[in-house]
């Protein structure tokens, strides 16, 4: 950007121009007569122009500094070198105006051998652009090199003994302030980096717009890393005002009362065009007393609760689910021992078969405990209740499936059944039979659907039963009546081929 352009679009972003009775304002002409010293920086601090009184004062060129960086085209001693950088980052960072009371600079005779010291008290400016945001830095300098003492007693002062020491006292004032001012600042910078490091959210609201001052990394962390400062809220977070945080923010600034809320949920935009996040918050809405009795802004300040939220959710969740799994365990024994008991049979026998199906049960449990409830894998669930015979009798085909807890109890029930029936009349019966298990998934009407088949082989000759006794009773219900699947029960004189489909949509609990 020219020197040239940037002199009119800063009279023109004034509304300078329109004011004057002329037709047009050269301001380049403007700042180059002004008496005193100015330099016109960019937020890299690379010089953008001087005016002829900074020329002069620094004995250089126009053309030999334009673009240079200031700490490049200058020369400055020691610690004024940080002292001049910080408050040029104070300027740029910040958007205030800075006093530097005491800067020494280095220039250099006509005969370029021995450099000479000046003394400058500065004040840097900072220049927004359009949107408010610090696009240059102007630097004022006021020379106040008669007024220091190191510099009186090189040259020889003929003032007197009073002016020198009104001299001095002036020049120690200006290093007392400017040593006061360090402390300060070093206090500020300990504070800022404290809140910024700060675990909880943080952020200070200035003025009736709310203008976001400062904000911590939790804050901007909460709201997705969004460029706010500077920003009234309802334009930096314009989700929160059809939310209703805005009206509390007013009503805080109204009234001078803080705000606790606990557990409020805002929705946040937290990822360029991503989805709206729902976050939880613990917050409390600070006011800021101003002059009187006013209120000069909001301190906010808060912790994010949305992990605890979620996790107290799930658990009413699996207490919930809990509840629903004992009433159904309890029913489905309920009705295995009074199936049990129609059966027939010695009591011995009784116990026997009404505890083999309650270890059954067990078993299942215990797969499903072991995934915490949140389903188990189609293929333990069948080892569960193959493990008590040879693993060479039988063999299981199929893809790894991940089955919901509701399946898992169903089919554990239906596994067992089978294999205590292979174990008694069908092929683990018989030292030849063999045992086959495949299974595969297919996508259907968008739905996942399971298709199983149970292939026993070399056992004794079976033939179909003449009645449904409480095992193929208990399949059946399994299948059809509890998962809504279809069932095929063939009575191979080789053995028995148990096939069912299920669809594992909406088979969560």
């Amino acid at each position: 950007m020219s020197t040239e352009n940037i002199y009119r679009a800063g009279g023109t972003d004034a509304g300078t121009a329109a004011s004057l009775s002329a037709p047009s304002v050269d301001f380049h002409t403007i700042f180059d007569y002004l008496p005193t010293p100015h330099l016109l920086l960019d937020t890299a601090f690379d010089i953008i122009a001087a005016n002829q009184a900074y020329l002069d004062l620094t004995a250089q060129r126009q053309a030999d500094i334009s673009g240079v960086n200031l700490f490049a085209a200058l020369s400055f001693e020691g610690e004024d070198v940080k002292r001049l950088e910080d408050s040029l980052r104070r300027v740029r960072d910040h958007g205030q105006v800075d006093l530097l009371p005491l800067l020494c600079y280095r220039r250099r005779g006509q005969d370029k051998a021995s450099p000479e010291r000046y003394y400058w008290s500065c004040t840097h400016t900072p220049i927004r652009d359009a949107s408010g945001r610090v696009a240059f830095i102007l630097q004022q300098v006021q020379d106040v090199t008669g007024l220091h003492p190191a510099k009186n007693a090189a040259i020889g002062s003929k003032a007197g003994p009073e002016p020198l020491a009104l001299s001095s006292a002036v020049l120690h004032r200006a290093e007392t302030v400017q040593a006061v001012n360090r402390t300060l600042l070093a206090e500020y910078s300990h504070l800022r980096r404290l809140i910024m490091q700060a675990p909880g959210l943080m952020c200070v609201l200035s003025g009736p717009d709310l203008v976001i001052e400062l904000a911590n990394n939790a804050y901007l962390d909460a709201i997705g890393h969004r460029d706010v400062i500077g920003l009234p809220i309802r334009e930096a977070l314009p989700e929160i005002v059809r939310q209703g945080h805005l009206q509390l923010l007013d009503t805080v600034m109204a009234t001078g009362q803080p705000f606790v809320g606990q557990g409020m949920r805002l929705t946040l935009n937290r990822k360029p065009n991503g989805e709206p996040e729902d976050r939880y918050f613990d917050l409390v809405y600070q006011p800021i007393a101003g002059i009187g009795s006013s209120t000069s802004g909001i301190f906010v300040a808060g912790v994010d609760i949305t992990d605890r939220i979620l996790a107290q959710n799930q658990q009413r969740l699996l207490m919930d689910e809990l509840n629903h799994r004992v009433k159904n365990t309890l029913a489905t024994v309920q009705a295995i021992a009074v199936q049990t008991l129609r059966s027939g049979g010695p009591p011995e026998q009784f116990v026997k078969t009404f505890k083999a199906r309650l270890m059954a049960m067990s078993r299942t449990h215990n797969a499903l405990t072991r995934g915490q409830w949140q389903g188990a894998d189609l293929a333990d669930i069948l080892r569960e209740e193959l493990h008590p015979y040879s693993s060479s009798r039988w063999q299981l085909r199929g893809p790894d499936l991940h089955l919901p807890s509701r399946v898992v109890l169903a089919l554990g029930l239906v596994f067992h059944e089978l294999a205590v029936n292979a174990a008694k009349y069908g092929s683990l019966s018989a030292a030849e039979g063999a045992l086959t298990v495949e299974w595969n998934t297919q996508e259907k009407d968008g739905a996942t659907m399971l298709e199983l088949e149970w292939h026993e082989s070399g056992g004794a000759p079976i033939e179909p039963p003449t009645r449904k006794g409480f095992g193929s009773q208990l399949i059946e219900r399994s299948i059809v009546g509890e998962l809504n699947g279809q069932l095929a029960m063939d009575y191979r004189p080789t053995g028995l081929v148990c096939r069912f489909t299920i669809s594992l949509r909406g088979q969560t609990t």
